[in-house]
């Protein structure tokens, strides 16, 4: 198993974004991504005031950070959910408000490496792709059962794709001949579909039809676009949210979702702004930070990566104002 599944991506910049907001005792900050528990045990690590909330839909990924977590007993509450069910999640643990919230969005370590679970396109395994096994479609379903029209949306949409129809047209034409079950015959048919210019660039042919199949499997953008503006509700009046994202379209929400807690909502041209429309939030990044050249030479899965934080400087006008 590779080390780079024990290296969480940015994890000093993290904890030292999320450190003004969770020096108080009886702070609460939540891992919204738990994974194998890195970012989770720096943080119960450096902050031993604090209490961890940890969401996250895989199961055996609960199972194992849980054991890696054990030493801190109750500190750490460990919750089997879906990030954009935060809201229920603190309402069931009697949380009003939090201090720090992280996501570490996209496919854990732990899925790239386990080889069953059809994250990985360099290698064969079951195209599966669901973060949580107990629930919901594969891709493999998706890959045989969706129509046509609606696979090169998703792999334009969500993989930004440019050659998608061709891609798709032959993933017609063989899901006719027998069902897709198989990532390592899904990785052949996309390199023979590309036009040799397509091939070379951007590394494997097959990553944008990968993640484009993995992001419409786990609803990943439908779920993060109800999340984090949810996350920024439960943040309490000083507390602080810090985004890691590994793709241009979460990057892009995020960003939307922060801009627009750090405009003023009032209408043009008056004199003085009123409490109720001044900015929820204050940026803590200039655009997007990424990783430094030494992370990405320990971290590969780094490379990648988008960093936005964002602190929570007065409550809302309104009870509705925060849900939009």
């Amino acid at each position: 198993m590779s080390n780079s599944r024990h290296v969480p991506v940015m994890l000093r910049r993290c904890l030292d974004m999320l450190a003004p907001a969770l020096t108080e005792p009886g702070a609460v900050v939540v891992d919204c991504t738990l994974g194998l528990g890195g970012h989770s045990e720096a943080l119960l690590e450096r902050f031993p005031e604090a209490r961890l909330v940890a969401l996250d839909r895989d199961k055996e990924a609960l199972r194992l950070s849980g054991e890696r977590l054990a030493p801190y007993g109750e500190r750490a509450t460990l919750v089997h959910a879906v990030y954009d069910e935060l809201p229920d999640v603190l309402d069931r643990l009697g949380v009003p408000r939090v201090q720090g919230v992280l996501f570490d969005l996209g496919v854990s370590s732990m899925q790239l490496d386990e080889a069953d679970r059809g994250f990985a396109y360099a290698q064969d395994a079951p195209l599966d792709m669901r973060m949580d096994q107990t629930t919901g479609m594969s891709a493999a379903e998706v890959l045989n059962t969706y129509p046509a029209g609606e696979l090169v949306r998703i792999l334009r949409a969500y993989g930004e794709e440019k050659q998608a129809k061709r891609i798709v047209s032959a993933i017609v034409r063989e899901r006719e001949k027998e069902p897709f079950t198989n990532s390592a015959r899904l990785v052949e048919l996309i390199r023979d579909a590309l036009p040799q210019a397509a091939k070379r660039t951007g590394g494997n042919p097959a990553k944008r039809t990968f993640q484009a199949l993995r992001i419409e499997v786990n609803g990943e953008l439908s779920v993060l676009e109800r999340a984090v503006p949810a996350a920024v509700a439960a943040l309490a009046v000083g507390g602080r949210i810090a985004v890691l994202s590994y793709h241009s379209l979460e990057d892009r929400l995020v960003k939307q979702v922060f801009a627009a807690g750090a405009a003023t909502t009032a209408p043009p041209g008056l004199p003085v702004v009123p409490e109720r429309y001044q900015p929820r939030l204050k940026l803590l990044t200039r655009g997007a930070e990424l990783p430094t050249e030494e992370e990405i030479a320990e971290n590969r899965r780094a490379a990648p990566a988008r960093l936005r934080g964002a602190e929570r400087i007065r409550e809302s006008a309104g009870s509705g104002e925060d849900a939009r």
